[in-house]
């Protein structure tokens, strides 16, 4: 009896494992965003700063109840040769009802998610390009981006194929109104 020839991986298959063995130094991430691993340090206090006033808004005052987790792994569809993305908003939000986050693992598929958040840091072009198409690419209904180095805000609706079709952009301190299923204006004076 002779024994099976295992095919050998492709260079995605490779990257994507070696991806998820990844051991990053606490408080780093990793993400792997179209086919490049990306690791980024633990964020400064503003970063933070404003991730807390969104999340304390949409707990607030959306019409529907939310759920919130920071850090929970998205896995997202990806486009040409790539592996599936992997990709760490700094929040992300579901309605309450669906439990999505309760029995999910590290790396939970995007289905059910509202919006994701992320605040500018030391890669903001990926935030603004890369991460924009990959959450697209999976269908996240909204993403909300909060540019620190141009002072604005941007809201992303409508995904289809590789991009979203509506965006909002506005100057730090003008409110944002964020559709349903959170129906309420986004106050970004504290942003200043």
């Amino acid at each position: 009896m002779t024994a099976m020839a295992h095919e050998p991986l492709t260079q995605e298959e490779v990257l994507l494992e070696g991806f998820l063995a990844l051991d990053t130094p606490e408080g780093f991430r990793a993400e792997l965003v179209e086919g490049e691993i990306v690791v980024t340090p633990p964020p400064d206090g503003d970063h933070e700063k404003y991730i807390s006033r969104i999340v304390r808004q949409v707990i607030r005052r959306s019409r529907t109840d939310m759920d919130v987790s920071g850090n929970k792994g998205l896995k997202l569809r990806s486009g040409g040769a790539c592996p599936k993305n992997h990709v760490v908003p700094d929040a992300t939000f579901a309605a309450l009802d669906l439990d999505l986050f309760g029995n999910a693992g590290p790396w939970m598929p995007c289905d059910g998610v509202a919006m994701v958040l992320e605040v500018t840091s030391t890669k903001p072009t990926a935030d603004r390009e890369a991460k924009r198409r990959c959450y697209a690419r999976g269908g996240v209904p909204h993403y909300l981006l909060v540019d620190r180095d141009t002072a604005q805000v941007t809201l992303f609706s409508d995904p289809r194929h590789d991009d979203y079709r509506e965006r909002t952009t506005l100057p730090f301190g003008k409110p944002l109104a964020l559709p349903e299923p959170f129906a309420f204006d986004l106050e970004t004076a504290d942003f200043l």
